[in-house]
């Protein structure tokens, strides 16, 4: 299919920030084929879409959820989350769990949610790892949906694993045990890939002096230390769930003591050590913020975090973790844009930055000529009223959504 969405005003969030009015945008087989101001004529053979009076925005990206692991519409038999059967669980995959009719991602298409990192839940000190996807596709085959698998592997700090474990008499139990089973995962899994690396100078040995007698015996394989060794090499980052601010500072040095990249997720008590944060350098998957205070590390919960994260110099997106209904996806935003987040970088907050995050902005984030065709056309700026209404959601080059 191709369209031409016509007389809208086009908010880019590119580079420069450039806003359009009365701008076109040509799509082509699932990219953004060229941006104008309007004066271009239409080639044959486009659709047109008349976007008059209405406001033309890239699709928001969540870049922390469960959307499609966890359906609660069924109860027990949609709660697919978290394997909570070992604290350390880096061999199972999100992908292997997805499901792409899970009524979520109806909910995202109508909140302009585009694009979703989802995966494992908390529970375990390791969870297993994320995966990167569009919200629809005509098949619903899950393969259909991906931009990236594996995106990152998810691990967790604070109460959860505490409470899964702890209650059972069984490690970890306190702070300190799982920060020790992260610890001697990432020792094996490092001493793994040793072993490995010693096969194939020994292999390489054995075919250059063409002595099959000293050829070694290949290593058993193991499906988790391999998932580790991928963060070890900096292939995928490290996304941590912590709360607390100590426990934030002991995500930054287990990733700091075997030289990983991180990114944090929640991160509930950051503003308290934002300069902190801002200085080692480490992004922010803030949220959600509209839960209730269940547990002790949820006390300080805010949305003066994004805003003072931002103010020292942290890259920060804005996630739901699935707690918000995705087809009011825009509230998050919008609520710290009220305590002070300017509306130009709580949009930037769940487009480009988000993007930037989890390693997608060469295809998503922004409008620009070559980027997939994820565009949403809203009545109103949906960060500066939240009355404003999606009237149609494009997935690659697609009508995901048209409200009727």
């Amino acid at each position: 299919m191709k369209f031409a969405i016509v007389k809208g005003k086009i908010i880019t969030v590119n580079e420069n920030e450039e806003i359009i009015e009365n701008g076109t945008i040509l799509i082509k087989d699932g990219k953004i084929e060229a941006i104008t101001d309007g004066t271009t004529s239409i080639p044959e053979g486009y659709e047109v879409i008349d976007a008059e009076g209405k406001i033309v925005l890239p699709g928001f990206i969540d870049t922390h959820t469960h959307q499609g692991l966890f359906d609660g519409s069924v109860g027990w038999a949609g709660f697919d989350g978290n394997e909570m059967t070992d604290p350390a669980t880096a061999y199972v995959r999100a992908l292997d769990a997805i499901n792409p009719e899970d009524p979520g991602l109806l909910e995202a298409r109508i909140g302009g949610v585009t694009t979703i990192q989802t995966g494992p839940g908390s529970g375990n000190v390791i969870g297993g790892t994320d995966t990167i996807i569009k919200t629809y596709c005509k098949s619903n085959i899950v393969d259909d949906l991906i931009v990236k698998t594996p995106s990152s592997m998810k691990a967790a700090l604070g109460e959860n694993p505490k409470n899964v474990y702890g209650t059972d008499k069984k490690l970890p139990s306190t702070r300190m045990g799982t920060a020790a089973v992260f610890r001697k995962a990432f020792v094996d899994a490092q001493n793994y890939a040793k072993k490995w690396q010693e096969y194939e100078k020994k292999k390489v040995k054995a075919e250059e002096t063409n002595d099959i007698e000293k050829m070694p015996s290949e290593p058993e394989r193991d499906l988790g230390k391999e998932a580790l060794v991928k963060v070890l090499n900096r292939e995928i980052p490290l996304n941590f769930h912590c709360h607390q601010a100590n426990d934030i500072v002991t995500a930054i040095r287990l990733a700091e003591e075997f030289d990983v990249e991180l990114m944090l997720i929640h991160a509930t008590e950051g503003h308290k050590i934002a300069d902190y944060i801002a200085k080692k350098g480490v992004p922010v998957s803030v949220g959600p913020s509209l839960v209730g205070f269940e547990k002790v590390e949820l006390r300080n919960i805010s949305f003066e975090t994004p805003v003072k994260l931002w103010k020292a110099g942290v890259r920060i997106s804005i996630q739901s973790d699935s707690f918000t209904r995705l087809r009011h996806f825009q509230i998050l935003p919008c609520m710290a844009i009220k305590e002070g987040l300017p509306i130009n970088e709580a949009l930037k907050a769940i487009t480009i930055n988000a993007a930037k995050m989890i390693k997608v902005e060469d295809r998503l984030g922004s409008i620009e000529p070559g980027k997939d065709a994820d565009l949403v056309i809203w009545t109103e700026h949906p960060l500066e009223n939240f009355y404003a209404e999606n009237q149609i959601t494009f997935i690659n080059g697609e009508i995901a959504y048209k409200k009727e």
